[in-house]
């Protein structure tokens, strides 16, 4: 999750698209597995290329926006997802959401997923590639002067983060069996947000810091309550 915002933000495109593709991820992954019986691999590769398409038609439509209008168009694309969850009947169980949803997948899969994504971001931010995107995000027009296709950069970011969104949400989903309108929306983008910031922005190393920090910090301090 908190790749799918860093990526994009990286390129200079402030995003929160990804928080939304984890949000349709979710629901998707718990249709997939509860209303169609698909297994773990074939629910998660089907909602990636969803929500990267997904994703993708959203870039392709606010690709004029930029800075804070953007990310404010974003952020109303994440409320729109929650309000679907919220009102899509049976499909995404209303208020109360989807669970039971039990599939063989395992931490040791995620896991491995998760390693196999955090090298290919890595190594996007090496070589030619990393200096192309460094020449989006820190000049777009000094960029295109130079023959970089900005408009193509700033649509892969959208397409990567709607991607990798969908996959954080669809592991999510077969890993906690339960998904609600609680778990996604504003609270969403605030907390991916937070967490690219306190680890850093401009690197896929801090995404982790802030994703280890804000995911694992809470539990291991649930004892600060009874101090309180």
């Amino acid at each position: 999750l908190a790749l799918g915002i860093q990526v994009p933000i990286r390129m200079g495109v402030f995003s929160f698209a990804g928080a939304g593709a984890y949000g349709i991820g979710c629901y998707s992954g718990a249709i997939l597995v509860l209303d169609y019986e698909m297994g773990a691999i074939p629910t998660i590769v089907l909602t990636c290329i969803g929500t990267g398409v997904i994703v993708l038609v959203l870039g392709i439509l606010i690709q004029r926006l930029n800075g804070l209008y953007l990310a404010m168009a974003t952020v109303a694309f994440c409320l729109i997802i929650s309000v679907i969850a919220i009102n899509g009947g049976t499909l995404t169980g209303g208020s109360t959401g989807r669970y039971g949803v039990i599939s063989d997948f395992t931490m040791g899969g995620m896991f491995a997923i998760t390693a196999v994504v955090l090298v290919l971001v890595a190594l996007s931010e090496r070589g030619k590639l990393g200096r192309r995107v460094d020449a989006v995000r820190e000049d777009p027009e000094l960029a295109a002067s130079m023959g970089i296709n900005v408009r193509r950069y700033r649509l892969t970011a959208f397409a990567v983060s709607g991607v990798l969104g969908g996959a954080a949400g669809a592991m999510n989903i077969l890993v906690r069996s339960a998904v609600s309108p609680l778990d996604i929306g504003f609270p969403l983008i605030v907390l991916a947000l937070t967490m690219i910031i306190v680890g850093g922005s401009l690197s896929w190393k801090g995404a982790v810091v802030g994703a280890l920090i804000f995911t694992w910090l809470p539990d291991l301090l649930a004892v600060v309550g009874q101090w309180q």
